[in-house]
């Protein structure tokens, strides 16, 4: 009798990733560097709208923390693959996030001034700011803060002069031009609701 000889096939090996030139492992992310940014750029984007700038800067400050020994070139790496990773997704769109933002500041009482010094410093692109403050109406927005801060048409008691320089001082801070601070100032309760209920 012969000895039947026992064949026993091993799983192959995973394929490892190409080595990369010891000079440009300073400049190329590792894989698991590169897993944790689709993870960490995936779960940023579930939670809340953001525009490249923010997602950017977010995973940078992030991957900074991580990983104590990134190099710039893997940061900017890291940051590029998240962005792309977003756009792929369908899930950044500046002008949608300037649309949402402009709605609500509105809604919130914000001026056309301040709104788009917040977009700029979010990083939307100014033509798309422009784009999503065309039809911003300042006049609605000043009632809306007149409203919440009870000035003018929703003062209680008479004002003086005092009283009328502290408002309208409070208007220009916060954007809005003498023209309309003042409009809104001498306005009565029901002309100011009119426009309120447009």
């Amino acid at each position: 009798m012969g000895s039947a000889a026992i064949l026993i096939e091993f799983p192959k090996a995973r394929a490892r990733p190409p080595e990369v030139p010891e000079e440009d492992q300073g400049s190329v992310p590792t894989p698991r560097m590169l897993a944790w940014t689709r993870n960490a750029t995936l779960s940023r984007l579930e939670r809340r709208m953001m525009t490249e700038k923010e997602l950017s800067e977010a995973i940078v400050k992030k991957a900074k923390a991580k990983f104590e020994d990134i190099t710039g070139d893997q940061l900017r790496a890291i940051s590029a693959a998240a962005v792309a990773l977003a756009y792929e997704q369908k899930a950044l769109d500046d002008g949608a996030y300037a649309r949402q933002k402009t709605d609500a500041a509105v809604r919130n009482g914000k001026s056309k001034r301040f709104i788009a010094q917040t977009l700029s410093a979010k990083g939307v692109d100014t033509d798309v700011a422009a784009s999503a403050l065309k039809d911003t109406d300042d006049l609605y927005a000043a009632v809306v803060f007149a409203r919440k801060r009870a000035f003018g048409p929703y003062r209680r008691g008479e004002a003086d002069d005092k009283r009328k320089a502290k408002e309208l001082s409070a208007f220009a801070r916060n954007g809005f031009g003498f023209t309309i601070g003042n409009a809104v100032f001498e306005m009565s309760a029901d002309e100011a609701d009119a426009i309120l209920a447009g």
